[in-house]
């Protein structure tokens, strides 16, 4: 398996069960008296408790920046185009997503950390991509 290939196999590995704290986490929550099921009326993530609404933003933010990282690898393997900036790229991105997820849901990734972090993984997103238009 191709550099590119394993780290975006990682990378959906990641997307696909970053969901698990937000689902730990609002099973956790005490029920109040009234409440509606949350299978019928799911809460809103973002009044939960901080840490909960977090975990649902780091999972959506990686959400925001797999599909075109995904896209771009996929093209460049489509393409056979391969090399030191596209494998390193694959492997940075990994690791800063999954930097940016610890981060954003203990809360030590604060400002301007975590948009540091979430903004470096775009860059390497312009990077590897450019590594296929100049290719």
């Amino acid at each position: 398996m191709k550099t590119e290939l394993f780290w975006l196999l990682l990378t959906a590995i990641l997307a696909a069960s970053l969901w698990i704290p937000f689902i730990v986490g609002v099973n956790m929550l005490p029920k109040s008296s009234g409440e509606i099921d949350a299978f019928v009326v799911p809460r809103d993530p973002l009044t939960l408790t901080p840490w909960i609404a977090r975990s649902y933003r780091a999972h959506q933010n990686l959400l925001e920046q797999f599909l075109p990282f995904a896209v771009i690898v996929l093209i460049g393997h489509t393409l056979g185009i391969s090399n030191g900036v596209t494998q390193i790229c694959a492997v940075i991105f990994f690791w800063l997503r999954v930097v940016h997820a610890i981060g954003m849901i203990t809360a030590w990734a604060r400002l301007p950390l975590r948009p540091i972090i979430f903004t470096s993984a775009w860059l390497v997103i312009i990077v590897y991509a450019w590594q296929l238009l100049v290719a």
